[in-house]
């Protein structure tokens, strides 16, 4: 993995990352909601038609607004969860892109793990290259995922979520497929931020609430990252398309960079408004980070996930 650059940093920044060392175990709602064992690795079939993508754009690289016809998907309805990833690695033995690199010895090795700022003066970095963080540990050293197979799965690298995907006979989506299902999810679609908040403010999915990164008020319940399903579905039937963690795409950003869409559980109002569906940020394709998952589709019928 890469060494975390001034110029990575201020790519990630804006991407609202991860709110620093938090034990989700220890949160009480956490306990109190998530999929059914049933829901678990269960996917929709998503029907073709057309979207406007890039509507309501707010940032310039959402621009410019397009109608586009998708064809028909099956869709994973959440995001990959570490226990889903975890039978990966016991069927198959793998070993991701961050863990390799920090048993090698590469300079640099490392995933990303944002840290709150403490207030001291001078405290301005909020990004840490953290050589022990990775899917089973992602605080770093001394976190773990135990009792936490809901959750989904970070500190995948795009090579990580596309081994995933093979094995789990799908692929990525595209950017395309992946604005086309959240969009098709907006209980409001003239209204961007309906994934995200009621008309009248109620969050209803995992973002960050207050002055990112000062102050976070967790008025939807979680001051971290929440497991799979604790928010109602979209009207497409999705859980987490926007909020909670960013999802890789199949879609290049520019030169050495992957398409990440849905903004991240501590987007916020006052920084990074990318908690909508044309919202859209570039990711190195060998990087990982705390706040980076993503979800997986299907050509074929629909069909659960080993």
């Amino acid at each position: 993995m890469r060494r975390l650059s001034p110029l990575l940093a201020a790519l990630l920044l804006p991407a609202c990352g991860q709110a620093g060392p938090v034990d989700p175990a220890a949160d009480e709602s956490a306990a109190a909601c998530g999929l059914e064992a049933e829901q678990v690795g269960q996917f929709v079939t998503l029907p073709p038609g057309k979207f406007t993508k890039g509507a309501f754009a707010i940032y310039p690289e959402e621009t410019p607004e397009m109608v586009l016809h998708v064809e028909g998907f099956d869709i994973q309805i959440h995001e990959v969860t570490n226990g889903q990833f975890a039978r990966f690695v016991e069927a198959t033995g793998y070993v991701t892109d961050v863990e390799r690199d920090v048993a090698e010895g590469r300079v640099g090795a490392g995933s990303a793990v944002f840290k709150m700022p403490t207030g001291i003066a001078g405290d301005l970095d909020r990004w840490v290259l953290v050589p022990g963080a990775s899917w089973r540990a992602p605080e770093g050293p001394g976190s773990t995922i135990e009792g936490l197979d809901q959750y989904p799965v970070v500190h995948v690298s795009l090579a990580d979520a596309r081994a995933y995907a093979s094995w789990a006979g799908g692929r990525l989506p595209s950017e395309e497929e992946w604005e086309y299902a959240a969009t098709l999810g907006l209980t409001e679609p003239e209204r961007p931020a309906a994934g995200a908040y009621t008309a009248s403010g109620v969050p209803v999915a995992n973002t960050w609430q207050g002055f990112f990164p000062f102050a976070d008020e967790a008025t939807d319940g979680f001051a971290g990252r929440a497991p799979a399903g604790c928010f109602a579905p979209s009207a497409a039937a999705l859980y987490d398309m926007i909020g909670n963690v960013w999802e890789w795409t199949e879609t290049p950003f520019g030169a050495g960079t992957h398409t990440l869409k849905g903004g991240s559980y501590l987007c916020a109002d006052n920084y990074c408004r990318r908690y909508r569906a044309a919202a859209r940020h570039p990711q190195e394709v060998d990087f990982s980070a705390s706040h980076i998952g993503f979800r997986i589709v299907r050509d074929g019928p629909a069909a659960n996930e080993p």
